[in-house]
């Protein structure tokens, strides 16, 4: 899929983000890399071949102990 050059990292490299973007909606949350990857805001990621990578960012859930 991509023409650049040199070529972009494919979509299964450990660093296929550092692929071209060929499409970006911000406002739903989303990229196109020219490497067939969709991106998400959440970090998470939908490969080509449908493999779905799970977001590595925190959405603050943790809660932390605190001595009383």
């Amino acid at each position: 899929m991509c023409e650049h050059q040199p070529s972009c990292p494919s979509a299964d490299s450990a660093d296929r983000e550092a692929a071209h973007l060929v499409a970006h909606y911000p406002e739903q949350g989303w990229s196109l890399l020219c490497n067939g990857v969709l991106l998400f805001e959440d970090t998470g990621e939908l490969l080509p071949d449908g493999q779905v990578i799970a977001p590595r960012r925190s959405l603050g859930t943790e809660h932390v102990a605190t001595a009383a």
